[in-house]
């Protein structure tokens, strides 16, 4: 089996060190060369064609997410941004997932070890050297939305007393965008669970608020579900559905995690299975591995209306994949249309 090429882009020496040392451990793995900065990592990348590109984002010459939008514009190659900026959830950070990258790794710092980077680091390649060259590169960011959907706004009023849930990983910031621009406001309450390092859901979820009819933030403890709001569990934190009489609240804590997450997509699903039932949608988005799968099959089991992503339309044909093969899908559709199921489906 060939050997996943990753090429480290670093201004720091230690660091270059650091990541050739630590992930060269991994027998799938080979740091074929470094760079330290975008200028040498240009001709590097041209001369010795690496899978994957680790990138920094603050660096001397030229800073990361200027070289990420010219590799994406004329060399299109896998990007994983690893950055002290992706700390806080910055939103240099988070414009670098919009210019093409594909995962965002926060480099050690108080509360977060070198262990804790290098296994999520190992992780992210290898899931993301899965990912087919076509579907790397630049997402346009589309501002106006003309959808069937918009036009069949007016079916949803009927429908407040459904919930949908979502869980999406790699390649899922793009997904949900695309699927939030989309519905209208009004909306059934979604809640969504995201694979995303703490600090960034907040700023994510501001994103998207800007740019969506409806309302769409970061959850807080306790936080009642209304019509026209999607709530994304924040990072580092777990998000379950619970019920008081006939108010649907979420409820945040910090367990376990599940397959290396936290949130989890399963300790969504599974709370929705158990206290909405039949009065949820449950949607599974692109990602790597097999979260969520297990608990859209639930939600199918307790009745929900269960939709998973198509192959075609994922960055990563993961947890997908998982979950059709488990029996969880009601149905299998594309990203382009799934709103537009869901909006059929209400109107039922």
């Amino acid at each position: 089996m060939e050997k996943i090429k990753v090429l480290v882009v670093d201004d720091s020496a230690m660091v270059r060190k650091i990541l050739s040392s630590e992930l060269s451990k991994t027998k799938e793995i080979q740091v074929i060369d470094t760079a330290p900065d975008p200028y040498i990592a240009r001709d590097k990348i041209v001369k010795l064609k690496p899978d994957i590109v680790l990138l920094d984002i603050e660096m001397p010459r030229m800073d990361g997410l200027t070289f990420l939008r010219k590799l994406m514009k004329y060399y299109p190659i896998r990007v994983i941004i690893v950055s002290s900026v992706a700390e806080n959830g910055s939103e240099t950070a988070l414009k670098s997932l919009e210019y093409g990258a594909l995962e965002v790794v926060a480099k050690p710092s108080v509360s977060y070890s070198v262990n804790d980077m290098i296994e999520q680091l190992i992780e992210k390649i290898l899931a993301v050297s899965k990912i087919p060259n076509w579907k790397v590169g630049i997402k346009e960011n589309k501002k106006e939305v003309d959808s069937y959907s918009q036009k069949k706004k007016l079916s949803l009023i009927k429908t407040t007393n459904k919930i949908i849930a979502i869980g999406a990983s790699t390649g899922g910031t793009e997904a949900l965008r695309e699927i939030l621009q989309k519905m209208p406001p009004s909306a059934p309450p979604i809640i969504i669970v995201q694979h995303m390092p703490q600090h960034f859901t907040k700023s994510f979820a501001q994103r998207l608020n800007q740019i969506c009819a409806i309302e769409v933030k970061e959850a807080e403890d306790k936080e009642i579900l209304s019509p026209g709001k999607a709530l994304i569990a924040p990072g580092n934190m777990h998000m379950e559905l619970r019920r008081s009489g006939a108010v649907y609240y979420v409820q945040l804590h910090n367990g376990p995690m599940v397959y290396h997450q936290r949130p989890s997509v399963d300790i969504l699903f599974n709370s929705v299975a158990k206290y909405a039932g039949r009065n949820a949608i449950g949607v599974i988005l692109t990602g790597m591995g097999k979260d969520g799968a297990a608990g859209l099959l639930n939600m199918k089991n307790e009745g929900a209306y269960t939709i998973a992503q198509d192959e075609k339309s994922c960055v990563v044909f993961g947890m997908p994949k998982e979950a059709i093969e488990m029996g969880a899908a009601n149905k299998i559709v594309s990203l382009n249309y799934i709103v537009d199921d869901i909006i059929e489906y209400l109107g039922t």
